[in-house]
């Protein structure tokens, strides 16, 4: 489970934060903050893996507290959630490596898409085994939307697409369909359909393994 610390002044807007994050698989709140000091105390004793942060605290700004907490002994992840559409507040968030930042108001699924994209970068970062350059290639590719990869066919969002891209990127074996749909919390349909997108924008390759009986199974691996 991912730990969530929730950090916003207004009492209410928290408590809709929470109850957002936890309709999200895989993902647990620990804690709630309305202020700078509260929200270092958590992080101190919680030790969450994600702060949801909102900047308008009444203490103090919220990257502030977050550049803070990058130098302390429980440095954490951070999605910022604000009002704040100033250049130099995103300008700074970007500097201190948070890993999203999403503007009120918003709904339910905007946020749940952040989270499991989030989700799939913690899970490609902690499962990467780094052997040479092109390892390394891959982990600071993360943050890029595929460069000049070809563009998605009608229905199919960029965000998915990066969900299913790291699930494939970070296993170091073929996949099924179910096997992704399961890792990113898609149906298998759907998955299946991001996973023959790249296999025929050459992004991907599939091979078949045949059982005893039934159809084969379509299995998948990622070579960019």
């Amino acid at each position: 489970m991912i730990r969530v610390l929730v950090v916003d002044d207004d009492f209410m807007v928290a408590r809709i934060h929470v109850g957002f994050v936890e309709r999200v698989e895989g993902f647990e709140v620990v804690g709630v903050a309305h202020s700078g000091k509260e929200a270092a105390e958590a992080v101190a004793t919680l030790r969450p893996d994600l702060l949801l942060l909102d900047l308008y605290l009444p203490d103090r700004f919220g990257l502030d507290l977050l550049a803070d907490l990058r130098t302390g002994p429980n440095p954490c992840d951070a999605v910022v959630i604000t009002a704040a559409k100033e250049s130099e507040a995103v300008r700074a968030a970007v500097r201190l490596g948070v890993t999203d930042y999403v503007l009120k108001p918003f709904g339910f699924g905007d946020l749940e898409e952040r989270l499991r994209r989030y989700a799939a970068q913690r899970s490609f970062l902690e499962r990467t085994e780094v052997t040479g350059q092109a390892d390394v290639d891959r982990v600071f590719a993360r943050s890029s939307a595929g460069g000049a990869a070809e563009p998605l066919p009608k229905g199919m969002s960029p965000e998915t697409a990066k969900l299913v891209e790291d699930a494939l990127a970070a296993s170091t074996q073929t996949l099924s369909a179910t096997e992704v749909a399961e890792g990113v919390g898609l149906s298998r349909v759907s998955a299946r359909r991001y996973l023959e997108h790249f296999v025929t924008t050459g992004r991907a390759d599939v091979r078949l393994r045949y059982g005893s009986t039934g159809r084969p199974e379509r299995l998948y691996r990622w070579v960019g």
